[in-house]
């Protein structure tokens, strides 16, 4: 698999969350249709086998609540915190699927893996450091967003400069390591 196909298929497992992050800025019309379009793409997504796991189900519950607390009750508090609770929803639904042996990347990963390796321990073991990566990430991200939201210590570009940095050298790692590790093995064989 190319890198630019890796890297494309996980800007489309990730497509609801991104389109949130895009859209959903500086407007209440913005927020609202952020997480309209994004609820929408979460269950397509679903429903196509697109989106599975953790990260579905998460995305399902966070979008759930943000339409009831957002849309139909108009709660500011909500609104004011709406980063850190995305954020949050992440790091909480992957550190929780891991404590359930259920690492999300496992649930992509599989799809370019022989099954015959599907209960290796270095497929299992890679699977969750890739998994405590993103976990890492979005914990980071709710931190940040929380901060953000109570006391900023930076301009709003600083923040968004750190978030984005961290996503995409999770991408990186995700798409790199295992094809790291692929090569380490072909060559120990050889």
């Amino acid at each position: 698999m190319t890198i630019l196909k890796s890297f494309l298929k996980m800007l489309l497992s990730f497509a609801p969350w991104l389109f949130f992050l895009i859209i959903a800025q500086n407007s209440m019309f913005r927020l609202k249709l952020g997480i309209i379009g994004a609820a929408v793409l979460t269950v397509v997504m679903a429903i196509t086998r697109l989106h599975r796991g953790v990260i579905m189900w998460v995305g399902i519950l966070f979008f759930t609540y943000a339409i009831v607390a957002v849309i139909l009750l108009n709660n500011m508090w909500a609104v004011h915190y709406m980063g850190a609770l995305a954020n949050g929803a992440l790091a909480v639904g992957t550190w929780v699927g891991m404590a359930m042996k259920r690492p999300f990347t496992l649930e992509y990963a599989r799809e370019h893996t022989d099954q015959s390796l599907w209960n290796n321990p270095v497929f299992l073991r890679t699977n969750y450091f890739m998994t405590a990566i993103w976990g890492a990430v979005f914990t980071i991200n709710a931190s940040l967003a929380w901060q953000r939201s109570i006391q900023p210590a930076m301009p709003a570009w600083g923040y968004e400069t750190i978030t984005y940095s961290l996503m995409v050298s999770a991408m990186f790692i995700s798409i790199w390591y295992p094809e790291y590790l692929r090569r380490r093995r072909k060559a120990q064989a050889e």
